[in-house]
């Protein structure tokens, strides 16, 4: 048996064990390729500039990467993928909606830019079946109270459509990442679904919060947790009992195939947080399938 294979076989077994049907992982990226490689590029360029080393374990062709989630059981996943300046966010819509109509278990994703138009295209994205958005403030430069996006986060908001947002300031702050403008953006639009990347890392506190305030605001288990993160931004041990109050509303992310260990190492961060079966089972299949309307564990 291959490693691949030894992999697999460890992801299903931990999900057996829990009694669901297999995971659903909110955070995962495909995009265009040449976008792709360009992300690539900036995490091989990380290491030598911060003395942190960032290999990206799952460098694989998209077919291959396609079929790894499948064989360790990600049943619903998503194309997260953002732009960094106007005129991109509709042209990647395209993308990853074909991308979801040919790939099965793909929930189809959507993001957005404060542009001329971006409601307008939000709406088609919506109305054509678009589940889940994907909001980077950090790679963005934006500030997600522009007046620009004022009528694209109403619509969201209306349309009950999750919003994946970088928002907090790791892995290195930008001029408008953090809890204060996200504050700021649920004020006005308290009925966002927004889903945290990262549990906010590092202002986790805050961000948890921000979910014991806003009932809709969930937040995501990506790269928190794990031996890497807790090296660069450790959770802080006392807000754990937070993770278990908000247990309905925490959901897998992986921010696969961009991280820099093998996907089980999350499953097992989570694990040894001592937070029980019951809570690992919402957080791995339970929260997510609710949230896409995907069949609950029986």
């Amino acid at each position: 048996m291959g490693s691949s294979e030894r992999e697999a076989g460890d992801v299903r077994a931990f999900w057996t064990r829990l009694g669901t049907p297999g995971l659903v992982d909110v955070h995962t990226h495909f995009m265009p390729d040449r976008v792709l490689r360009k992300v690539w590029a900036y995490f091989d360029a990380v290491g030598p500039l911060t003395g942190v080393e960032w290999p990206i374990t799952y460098r694989e062709e998209e077919d291959r990467r396609v079929a790894l989630l499948r064989d360790f059981g990600v049943v619903r996943f998503t194309s997260m993928l953002y732009p960094h300046k106007p005129g991109m966010a509709q042209w990647l819509n395209a993308w990853a909606a074909r991308f979801a109509e040919r790939v099965a278990g793909c929930l189809r994703t959507a993001t957005l830019f404060p542009e001329e138009g971006v409601q307008r295209y939000v709406r088609e994205a919506v109305e054509s079946g678009a589940r889940v958005f994907k909001a980077h403030v950090q790679v963005g430069a934006y500030d997600p109270n522009d007046p620009l996006l004022d009528g694209a986060w109403g619509l969201l908001a209306e349309a009950g459509v999750p919003i994946v947002i970088h928002c907090g300031s790791g892995p290195a702050p930008g001029k408008h990442t953090g809890p204060g403008p996200v504050a700021r953006l649920l004020a006005r639009h308290p009925r966002l679904r927004l889903v945290v990347a990262h549990m906010g890392m590092p202002e986790y506190a805050d961000f948890l919060g921000l979910a014991e305030r806003y009932g809709e605001v969930r937040l995501d288990t990506t790269m928190a947790f794990t031996d890497f993160s807790e090296r660069l931004a450790p959770f802080p041990p006392g807000e754990r009992g937070r993770l278990l109050e908000l247990g309905d509303r925490i959901l897998l992310g992986s921010d696969f195939p961009n991280i820099p260990y093998g996907y089980l190492h999350q499953l097992k961060a989570l694990e040894r947080l001592g937070l029980g079966e019951e809570w690992l089972r919402a957080v791995c299949y339970g929260n997510g399938a609710r949230l896409f309307g995907e069949p609950a564990v029986s």
